[in-house]
């Protein structure tokens, strides 16, 4: 099930989650995570289109996609 940026947010708040603490347990910059996250939903700045911004918005499911590098942590909605 695909989820919007504030949905994403709710979530982390809801569950006590550090988006920078996220980002890095995931392997993932900190600084791109949350300028996805605060991204416009209406008018996109960050399309998410290829490399580490594609895999955080399928990681957080704000796309469907296949994450182009392997990771060993379990999915965002599995968590």
């Amino acid at each position: 099930m695909l989820k919007t940026r504030a949905q994403v947010r709710e979530e982390f708040a809801s569950r006590g989650w550090s988006i920078s603490a996220w980002a890095r347990d995931n392997g993932y910059s900190p600084n791109m995570v949350i300028a996805i996250l605060a991204d416009n939903e209406a008018n996109l700045r960050l399309k998410c289109l290829r490399g580490d911004a594609h895999n955080i918005a399928v990681h957080l499911c704000l796309k469907e996609g296949v994450l182009s590098r392997r990771s060993s942590t379990q999915h965002f909605a599995a968590a």
